[in-house]
């Protein structure tokens, strides 16, 4: 009985340190494999992405390497895939099979990962220098990790200013990295 309160106090305390549930709890951290993108495909890796529970929302813990520097519109998308595919326009574009930002309630509003608007709009990735993101991200209006299992995670060549205007969609841009949620 002893040992099993040991185990279970540990567990629990390990699992808090990790910002992740308890097997009682729910779900425990998933993944997304990045890769870069671009018309014809996906190319080398840059790292992964843990998504966790957090007691604030989920978080995005970010092991990211060979991006370029500066700050990265950072969203998740409708589709569980990072091919390429037909852009509004009909042209071919990176990991346009991902389709657009996470909008369940279909607001079609673009506000940022605080606002009323979709649910695809995550935390700003900010990439040093030397091409690495190593930071933690939390996006307060996600709850439950597990409901972005299958859905693709994309970061773009632009920051984000979390308004459709002056550019649609906050101005990302171009998608550079995408992996999907597992």
């Amino acid at each position: 009985m002893k040992s099993w309160l040991i185990s279970s106090t540990a567990l629990a305390l390990a699992c808090a340190a990790a910002s992740c549930t308890t097997p009682s709890g729910g779900a425990s951290a998933l993944t997304a494999p990045m890769t870069l993108v671009s018309a014809t495909g996906a190319g080398a890796s840059v790292g992964d992405i843990a998504i966790s529970n957090g007691s604030n929302g989920v978080v995005f813990a970010l092991h990211l390497h060979g991006l370029p520097p500066g700050d990265h519109g950072f969203h998740l998308h409708a589709n569980g895939s990072c091919d390429p595919g037909a852009g509004p326009n009909g042209a071919m574009g990176a990991a346009g099979a991902a389709g657009g930002h996470y909008d369940p309630a279909n607001t079609g509003r673009h506000e940022g990962p605080t606002g009323a608007g979709h649910m695809g709009d995550l935390p700003l990735v900010h990439v040093g220098a030397d091409g690495t993101a190593t930071e933690r991200l939390v996006a307060p209006h996600l709850h439950v990790a597990d409901e972005l299992r299958g859905h693709a995670l994309i970061i773009h060549a632009n920051g984000d200013n979390y308004s459709d205007t002056p550019a649609p969609l906050g101005g990302g841009g171009s998608r550079i990295a995408c992996g999907v949620v597992r």
